[in-house]
């Protein structure tokens, strides 16, 4: 069985696997539903709504789990507060249409259980400060009435292959792969058009790759996107005769092709190294590309070097000139390495800007992205005329080549440490 999430990112879409034990306590719990009364009691008296709490992965049987929730609760007409890092494409659009026939309000928070008021009821109450992501932006699509508070962040990003999602870049396509996506695009744009959602949902939620980080929607691009329409419905206006020709997918990334793809072992300055190539991409607009590589260095220790080759997005009316890369930041899980800019120049015809940057690294720092398991890590950078770029790298063929590495570099990798197998 095959699972789709939005890559607004991400999830992406997912495909359902057999999992070990341990990958699948990796996963997120799966959204779960809570029917309070909003309180304090004496704040809304008569006035008090019935909330729903929505929180966590939506699944293939999300809607389904929904359905029994409503037959055994009385939800219609009910507040729905989401919580969500979203989850299956065909699951979200199931249950936002669930959430629509039941003629209930949508909005972003987390519910809150309060102190039980003089009728000894439960009472709960809404925080705002909550994210909604992927495909729960489509599910906000659902209410009759929608309203995203100011603390709350809706974030979007592309449908993609959940499986692939780690190192998409590296990894490989087949044409029912695409065809599979292609269905759930159409899907997405009938159901969006169906709840009267904007057609730019669509087009801003397929720009970003599922290497670059979500896009967190203004308010103004909720309002016009209708995810936010306040406490009551409005009339939904239907799109233009020439809103066919609105593209769904913006400019993708080339991606590097064939055996550039994935880590590579090879050699820089004379000494083993892994490199690795990536586009460097703004909301999925290619800009250039960049070049990762871990060098052997002194005992326990590994060299980390970055060159990147960028250019200035079209329409940009900044002098290039003085805009330069200013610092490269390489996060892996919680730990985070600075690297120190040793140059960023325009070339002389002004069109591409080429940045080197180095730093040191215990061998520890990396070992994380040597796990089959899906790892990865992400190259920060600031300044340049684009200001900051963020881009998750998978771990795609490191595994396979670290113990290689790891014994040019005089080192003995051993599961979860690296140790040192030589005295200096």
């Amino acid at each position: 069985m095959r699972l789709l999430s939005c890559a607004v990112a991400c999830t992406s879409v997912l495909i359902a696997l057999t999992l070990p034990a341990a990958a699948e306590a990796l996963r997120p719990p799966a959204m779960q539903f809570t029917l309070s009364i909003e309180g304090p009691e004496s704040a809304c008296a008569d006035a008090c709504r019935r909330l729903v709490s929505a929180s966590g992965m939506i699944r293939a049987d999300t809607a389904t789990e929904f359905e029994s929730f409503a037959a055994r609760n009385d939800v219609r007409g009910a507040t729905i507060v989401l919580e969500s890092e979203g989850g299956s494409v065909l699951g979200a659009i199931a249950l936002g249409r669930s959430i629509r026939r039941l003629g209930m309000t949508t909005t972003v928070g987390r519910v809150v259980e309060l102190p039980g008021a003089r009728s000894g009821a439960a009472r709960a109450g809404i925080l705002p400060r909550a994210d909604c992501e992927s495909m729960c932006a489509f599910v906000l699509l659902g209410g009759v009435a929608r309203h995203v508070p100011d603390e709350a962040h809706v974030r979007v990003h592309q449908i993609w292959l959940g499986d692939r999602r780690e190192d998409a870049v590296a990894a490989s396509y087949s044409a029912e792969d695409l065809s599979l996506v292609q269905r759930d695009i159409g899907k997405l744009v009938q159901y969006t058009h169906e709840m009267g959602g904007g057609a730019d949902l669509i087009d801003v939620s397929l720009r970003i790759p599922p290497w670059e980080p979500m896009r967190t929607l203004t308010p103004a691009e909720l309002r016009r996107m209708r995810l936010d329409i306040g406490d009551r419905p409005e009339p939904v206006t239907v799109a233009s005769s020439d809103a066919s020709a609105t593209p769904v997918s913006g400019g993708a990334a080339r991606i590097v092709a064939g055996r550039d793809r994935g880590w590579l072992l090879g050699e820089r300055d004379g000494a083993p190294a892994l490199t690795r190539r990536h586009p460097l991409t703004v909301e999925g607009e290619e800009i250039g590309y960049f070049d990762l590589a871990i060098v052997c260095g002194p005992a326990g220790e590994y060299r980390l070097t970055y060159t990147e080759t960028r250019r200035s997005r079209a329409g940009r009316t900044d002098a290039p000139a003085s805009k330069a890369v200013r610092g490269v930041q390489i996060r892996i899980g919680t730990r985070t390495a600075m690297l120190a800019v040793q140059s960023s120049e325009w070339r002389a015809d002004a069109t591409e800007l080429d940045t080197l940057a180095r730093g040191s690294v215990p061998a520890t720092f990396v070992r994380p992205l040597t796990d089959h398991a899906n790892r990865s890590l992400t190259v920060t950078t600031a300044g340049a005329p684009e200001g900051e770029t963020a881009i998750r790298i998978g771990n795609a063929g490191l595994a396979g080549h670290y113990r290689q590495f790891a014994s040019g570099c005089g080192l003995r990798a051993e599961a979860g440490r690296v140790r040192l197998s030589r005295s200096d």
